[in-house]
């Protein structure tokens, strides 16, 4: 990643960049050039496999690495982590009117408590910001929200959120790491991760 790249970011051990994207094509062309250059293989196409979920893996060559990304409106969101899971998520930000009504039907009882006791407009936000906090770690995971957005819960700190339950198969929620931030005025992503154990980065079961 170019120092002081105002299209890329690192915290920990991830590193993500953002980029155009025009709707409707394949986002796995556009992230195999920024993965290659991160991985030093430029012009060489990292190896990718899909599991039975269709989560992306790096091949056996960069053992250790993991990649994810995410695409929303007009930007894509390549992220690729070393010595962890990572799950990357993007949104655009839009007029969400029934926010209310998906928070009710998909997220837990308490979070839904939490966001309707909020005005409006401060809910919608922070509905999006929970969405994209839970997207975040279920693609890490492997599963994405087929998983269930149930199956992770997350209690309001401030304009934030922390994950403070979850499925035991997800781990424990001080395994995870979230990192929220805005790549572009009008967009808003978040990066999940959570530390291999002695470097491996197996497939989530």
């Amino acid at each position: 990643m170019p120092p002081n790249d105002p299209h890329a970011l690192a915290t920990g051990p991830v590193r993500c960049a953002w980029m155009p994207y025009r709707r409707g094509e394949p986002a796995e062309p556009l992230a195999r050039p920024w993965l290659a250059r991160e991985l030093g293989v430029a012009g060489h196409a990292p190896g990718l496999w899909r599991d039975e979920h269709g989560r992306p893996h790096l091949d056996a060559a960069h053992a250790g690495f993991d990649a994810n990304w995410s695409h929303s409106g007009e930007l894509l969101l390549v992220a690729l982590a070393r010595g962890a899971r990572v799950g990357a998520d993007i949104e655009f930000l839009r007029a969400r009117p029934n926010a209310m009504t998906l928070a009710k039907r998909f997220f837990t009882p308490f979070e839904a408590e939490q966001l309707a006791a909020l005005p409006h407009d401060a809910a919608e936000t922070r509905f999006v910001r929970l969405w994209c906090a839970k997207e975040a770690v279920l693609k890490a995971h492997g599963r994405g929200i087929a998983f269930g957005l149930e199956r992770l819960e997350f209690t309001a700190r401030g304009q934030d959120w922390t994950l403070t339950a979850c499925d035991p198969a997800l781990g424990a929620p001080a395994d995870w790491t979230l990192h929220v931030f805005a790549p572009a005025p009008g967009y808003l992503a978040t990066l999940a991760w959570r530390v291999a154990h002695e470097g491996v980065i197996a497939p989530a079961g």
